[in-house]
Order: C-alpha cells, then structure tokens, then sequence
C-alpha cells in the first residue's frame, strides 16, 4: 500500500519537474505542504473535462496528481492545477526575505507554498474578495506567522511594496496599481483575459527602462471582480498580437504609439522589447 508521505513525495517530484526550475526548495515545499489541509473534508469533487467525479473516499492519496479540486461549486472556483502553479511559481522563483502579494489566494494552499519559498524573512499579503474563502484560509493559514489574509479587493486597495505578485484572477489589463508596487526587479504574473479568445498568462518584470513582459503560456482563471471587462473604448488585441506584446506602459507615463498592441484607460501594450537583463 501506498502511504500518504510516499504519494505526496511523488506529486512534489512532478511538480519539481514540471516548474523547470533550478530551486530544490521546490520539490520540497510541495512535499512539505498537505494539499488536503485546504480542500475541506473529503470525499473530494475533482473536475474531469466538462464534468465532475468524486474521490472514492476522503483519503487524500486521490489529490496528489495534476487535478483539480472543487472549492465552491456554485461559484465555479477550484483549488487550481498544480502544474501550472508549480511552472508560474518556478517561473517567479521567490527567495528568501522577498515580500510577496497573492491575488486570489483562495482557501491558501498556493500561498502556503510562496510562504516557505520566501522564508526565512519573506511575507505574504493574501487578498481573498470572497468573504468565505477568506475565512477559510485565514484558519488554514494560522501557523504560517509571515502570511496575512486580507478579506478585501486588491483592484481597490494600495498592494504593499512587491518582489513577487501573483494573480490568480482574469483581467482584462491589470491596474496601475499592481504595476506600480512592484519593487525595482519585482515580478508578477497574471492572467491576461482582454477578450473571450485571448487566455494568456503574462509574465512582467519591473526593470530600469519599464515593464518587461513576456506572454508564455495559454491559461483561465475566474474573472478578477472589477478588472476583467475592458471598456468599450479599448483596442482588444488579436492572439496573435497579444502574444507579441513584450511591454507595459502607464498611459500616464507615456502615451500609446505605433508599436501598441492593446489599449486600456490606464496602461497599454506595446511590441516593442525593453531588451531587460536575464535574471541570475
């Protein structure tokens, strides 16, 4: 029989795997970390397809895989895929003493992971809109002294000074807000959602001469309350140029020119490459 340490051992290798990234730490916090602490009692609802299957029984060997698990049916909201999680947190690679903000943490289990990846001396401000939730990962993430839950909008809300941001909630264009907490060499990734058929997770870098961004993946979330619907004035950037897009701009800091690929109220998209330095 399979124990629960082994099965978690595994799952943390395949997602060590699939975040392509040099860290070892990886692997160990998501051995470190039991998944079902933030699902609820099970038997658990796993998302299959376009249907749903329940876990055979309440015993969270069922959960160590690359599956989805329900949260809140009604609302459409799940624990997330850990693959994708693991290659966007391999992506920002937090280290130790960086303050992160998480954006949609849910019930927590993805900010516990960046709570480990950033200590020792590192913080997580949490924004969780849903009030239940909210609670939830507030008792689910009471032993972890450098996370703090914010039940509130951080579309509305002054985000703290950021290294890392990460979003886990469709916008349509982020809020010049989220770009300007970003600390020099901050990193954030969100999921751009400009238009039905534009699903992109979008990487950017705060460097000396802007935001450097790099559109790597397809991706959806849930919708972002209050930043996912673009304005009718909007110019919605095609796939194709929405996937060329490699910088940020404030509108208040630059007007948008020639090279512009999607344009909002408040930022907009340009082709045109920052040229930023490679991360170490």
């Amino acid at each position: 029989m399979t124990t629960i340490a082994q099965s978690r051992s595994f799952y943390a290798k395949l997602m060590a795997a699939q975040a392509h990234s040099a860290d070892p730490r990886l692997e160990e916090v998501f051995a470190a970390v039991p998944r079902e602490a933030f699902l609820g009692p099970g038997p658990w609802t796993i998302v299959a397809g376009k249907g749903v299957i329940e876990t055979p029984s309440a015993d969270p060997s069922f959960i160590y895989q690359n599956v989805l698990v329900v949260l809140d049916a009604d609302k459409g909201i799940n624990n997330g895929e850990p693959f994708l999680h693991a290659m966007w947190i391999g992506k920002l690679a937090p280290r130790p003493g960086e303050a992160v903000t998480h954006i949609g943490a849910g019930t927590g289990y993805y900010t516990a992971l960046l709570a480990r990846l950033v200590s020792p001396g590192g913080t997580v401000a949490a924004f969780e809109l849903d009030a239940d939730l909210a609670l939830r990962a507030k008792a689910n993430l009471a032993a972890y002294e450098n996370v703090a839950v914010i039940p509130g909008d951080a579309v509305t809300s002054d985000l703290p000074p950021s290294d890392v941001i990460y979003v886990n909630a469709g916008v349509a264009a982020p809020p010049p807000g989220w770009l300007k907490a970003l600390k020099p060499d901050g990193r954030m990734i969100f999921p751009w959602r400009p238009a039905e058929r534009v699903p992109l997770a979008v990487l950017v870098t705060r460097t000396e001469k802007g935001f450097a961004c790099d559109p790597f993946m397809r991706s959806w979330f849930i919708p972002c309350s209050g930043a996912s619907v673009a304005s009718l004035a909007a110019k919605i950037p095609t796939r194709d140029q929405a996937a060329r897009s490699r910088s940020i701009w404030l509108t208040a800091d630059k007007l948008p020119d020639r090279t512009a690929t999607a344009i909002f109220e408040h930022v907009w998209f340009s082709s045109r490459s920052l040229d930023a330095r490679p991360r170490g």
